[in-house]
Formats: structure tokens, sequence, C-alpha cells
């Protein structure tokens, strides 16, 4: 049986990661005070992998005006991002940062790591400013994840942190009717 890391604060790590051009220093307290993204993935020049990335990065202009960060993570090295990011197109239109787990860290701190081949299984964290868990999505390695819906989730996130008492319904977007539970909602919905 597994714990919830759902509103656990973010542990310490220090990584190296790829970023527009250059290799950059990043710990946790590069995180705080900013909505966050954690994107895990298996591994670099794979298959599924480039599609997820691509998708994050058609979306990450949208993800930076609502306030957030995208730090992807694989257990490859920052060198090896870099030369993923040269060769591919796909990957090539990253800008958000590409940190290297080598040493699986960060990727055992957030509960992804698959011990017997050494990866990360495809998990997404989203982290309030405070740097506390607020959205976990876990898929097996076959099945690629949605930027779009990833999008609407940090927006009900959003909604909701600054909305006390208010609770977002399936398949809310901005906008719609969200919902207050009180004991006169019971058995109406």
């Amino acid at each position: 049986m597994s714990t919830s890391l759902i509103n656990t604060k973010l542990q310490p790590f220090n990584a190296t990661a790829y970023h527009n051009g250059d290799f950059v220093e990043l710990s946790e307290q590069d995180v705080l005070g900013k909505w966050s993204i954690f994107f895990f993935y298996p591994a670099d020049f794979t298959f599924v992998c480039p599609t997820e990335l691509g998708d994050v990065a058609d979306h990450y202009a949208q993800l930076q005006e609502m306030g957030v960060e995208v730090y992807s993570v694989s257990t490859d090295t920052h060198f090896t991002h870099k030369a993923w990011h040269d060769t591919s197109d796909t990957i090539g239109k990253i800008t958000y940062p590409m940190i290297g787990d080598p040493t699986g860290r960060i990727t055992r701190n957030f509960g992804v790591m698959i011990e017997e081949e050494g990866l990360a299984l495809r998990g997404t964290f989203v982290m309030n400013p405070e740097g506390e868990i607020k959205i976990i999505e876990t898929h097996d390695l076959g099945i690629g994840r949605s930027a779009k819906e990833l999008v609407r989730k940090v927006q009900a996130a959003q909604y909701i942190a600054t909305h006390d008492g208010e609770v977002c319904p399936a398949s809310w977007q901005p906008g719609a009717e969200t919902l207050a539970p009180s004991l006169d909602l019971v058995g109406k919905i």
C-alpha cells in the first residue's frame, strides 16, 4: 500500500538542468514562491516521451502566463538532455528546464522510480507556491499524458487556492460554476 504525497512538501534536492542553451543548478529553493509542475518521464531518445514533452512545450506559454514553471525530469543526465534537445525538432522547441536526475534521488522523492529499470514512471506533480503537492497523476510507461488537461487541472488548483470553501466539479473550466459544499447540497447533485 502506498501513501499519497498530496499536501506534502517538496523534498530538498540539488540538480543540474539543461535550460535555454545553458546548464543551470537548481534546488527546491528555486521552486518555492510560484506554482510548479514536475513532469517525470522514463528516458530521452524514446518514443512516447517526446510526444508528451512537445505537448507541454506547446502549452508552456499559457502555463507561464498562469505563473507556472515546468520542470521535466528523467534519470538521464543534463548532458543527455542537451544532446536530445540539439538533435530532435520536437525536443528542440522546449524552453522549460530539463532536470537531469542520474542518481534517481528526485525521482525516488516523488515515488515514481522503477527501481529494477532505473527509470521514472510518467508522473506529473503540481505544487503550489508553498511547495505543497496539490495534483498527482501517474501513468504506466505506454500511456501518454495530455498537456491540455494538465492546464485545466492547474487552473482548478489555482482557483480553489484563492476561493476558500469552493470546489471545482468534474471537467470544470475557468468561468464555469463551482460548488460550495454544505449540508443543503447533500444529495442534490
